[in-house]
């Protein structure tokens, strides 16, 4: 097992499948000690299971971020378990495919609500402990889209954004408390991510671009635990995008609409 992971407590929020799932696992074959949030209690309590078979430490805890009172009771629960509150994952979130125009504002609000509230909240509740503790780890789950937007996906993309934003300054203001913040850039993730965007937009939800597991962005976290940064590109090309939008915006529109006709 790594030592430095062993014996951490690590809380994960939309741990109920894919990513958050996934990185559970690998945490707990470390000897993480976990708390697991999402609405699917479930799932929840399988998972929980799984990961007492590792012979890990666990409890789950039915949470919709979108409630600020349920994502404090999760930390709280955490606090009264294990004492400490060493890494938050703040990993849930969904997105939809559809044009702006096309886009309500009851969905911006409640992409808003889940994507970037639903971190907040998480940030404000572990923050007291991480500061008294003068150490922690905030890792914020973000997404590519967060640095370029693409045709359909502008209203996800707006709340990914902002979570980069967020993180950035975020980073600085905890410095001298010892408490870390890393976003986390992966691009399309085979989860049930595109099965909830097709339900929510009502139309079949394709990935743009390069596909990557859930295994491989649950890696790159627990790698991202073990040697902080402040930014994770879990597929290394895309950071060619982000550089390249910089320097020549014009040229990935041209490249995004061609996506655009073939999706």
């Amino acid at each position: 097992m790594t030592d430095k992971i062993r014996n951490q407590t690590v809380l994960i929020t939309g741990a109920s499948s894919g990513i958050g799932y996934v990185t559970a696992l690998e945490l707990a074959r470390r000897g993480a000690r976990l708390g697991l949030a999402a609405r699917r209690e479930d799932r929840l309590e399988s998972l929980a299971r799984s990961v007492a078979e590792c012979g890990a430490q666990a409890f789950a805890c039915r949470t919709d971020v979108r409630e600020r009172s349920q994502v404090e009771r999760f930390v709280q629960m955490a606090l009264e378990r294990f004492q400490t509150v060493d890494v938050l994952i703040n990993n849930a979130g969904y997105g939809i495919r559809a044009r702006i125009e096309d886009t309500t504002p009851e969905e911006y609000l409640d992409l808003l609500q889940v994507n970037l509230l639903g971190t907040v909240y998480g940030i404000h509740a572990v923050l007291p402990a991480m500061k008294r503790q003068k150490r922690g780890h905030i890792i914020n789950v973000s997404s590519v889209a967060g640095k370029r937007a693409m045709p359909q996906s502008g209203a996800y993309s707006s709340t990914k954004f902002a979570v980069n934003g967020m993180s950035e300054a975020l980073r600085v203001e905890l410095k001298p408390y010892g408490v870390r913040v890393s976003t986390v850039l992966p691009v399309s993730t085979a989860t049930e991510f595109f099965d909830v965007a097709g339900r929510k937009s009502g139309k079949p939800a394709k990935p743009v671009g390069p596909i990557q597991s859930s295994e491989k962005v649950a890696r790159a976290i627990v790698r991202c635990i073990e040697r902080p940064r402040p930014e994770v590109f879990c597929f290394p090309p895309s950071r060619a995008l982000a550089v390249l939008n910089n320097l020549a915006p014009g040229l990935v529109d041209r490249i995004a609409a061609r996506f655009m006709t073939m999706h």
